[in-house]
């Protein structure tokens, strides 16, 4: 089902080709990154991503489908609602469940982004645990962790919904959802939002598709599925590109899904 190398260079080229093949606007309307393109202000974009992106496990039907859900009990407004919502509007949250993210972590994440907001201008400062130039990856996720469940009353249970490398979790859709604040390319999928997050040193959303692929094509030998295996895909893929080695994300991904015979 996967073509044989002889060396690296005909590898990256394969990927290359599969990278410009599926990295298109036509992608959008089959993916949960559809859910932040709906709207026009870096707030929007930020918010809507992010519960996009938590939410991201099962099928993407379902997903896009809760996603929207989500931002209607916002009256399509996340930022505005955030920042202006009332007790009253919470209520509307109480039936609200996709899988095992169920009402108090709505209100938690609310609450959260509420706080974060009435501080800063963009959900950006929350991923910068230091300078741009010392930005590590890893280091950023197990801040972001700590952040965010920094209050008194943070629900034991919403732990589970925002992973951190310190339990050795993958972190896939944090991951993801820094791909798409942070990758700029002009191709139209991801959004180039937040410039102060090198795109050099994201680190690779591994999903099943993309797993199954890397290891298929030798760029993951690790076999154990945690945050050593996003380090040492993350490593081989920066040989084919430097400056931005989460590109083949789209790949691995499309490739996954190919082989698994479902449409791109």
């Amino acid at each position: 089902m996967f073509p044989r190398f002889s060396d690296d260079h005909s590898l990256k080229t394969f990927l290359d080709e599969w990278v410009d093949r599926v990295n298109v606007p036509g992608f959008i309307g089959l993916d949960p990154v559809q859910v932040p393109h709906r709207y026009a202000k870096k707030q929007d974009i930020e918010i809507s991503g992010f519960f996009a992106a938590i939410l991201a496990w099962g099928q993407r039907k379902t997903i896009i489908a809760k996603s929207m859900e989500l931002m209607q009990l916002m009256d399509d407004t996340p930022y505005d609602f955030i920042l202006n919502h009332t007790e009253q509007d919470l209520k509307r949250f109480r039936h609200f469940i996709h899988r095992t993210f169920q009402t108090t972590d709505a209100m938690y994440f609310i609450d959260f982004l509420k706080r974060h907001y009435t501080r800063y201008e963009s959900l950006e400062d929350a991923f910068l645990p230091g300078t741009e130039e010392a930005y590590d990856q890893e280091s950023a996720l197990r801040h972001f962790h700590l952040y965010f469940f920094d209050h008194p009353w943070a629900p034991d249970r919403t732990r589970k919904h925002i992973a951190t490398p310190a339990r050795k979790s993958t972190c896939k859709r944090l991951n993801m959802y820094l791909r798409w604040m942070v990758r700029s390319d002009n191709r139209g999928v991801d959004f180039g939002l937040w410039k102060r997050i090198p795109v050099a040193r994201l680190m690779m959303p591994l999903d099943v598709h993309v797993e199954n692929t890397a290891r298929a094509l030798g760029l993951l030998k690790r076999k154990q599925r945690d945050w050593q295996a996003v380090e040492e895909l993350t490593a081989a893929l920066r040989t084919f590109d430097p400056a931005d080695p989460v590109k083949y994300d789209f790949a691995l991904f499309g490739i996954g899904l190919k082989n698994a015979n479902r449409d791109l």
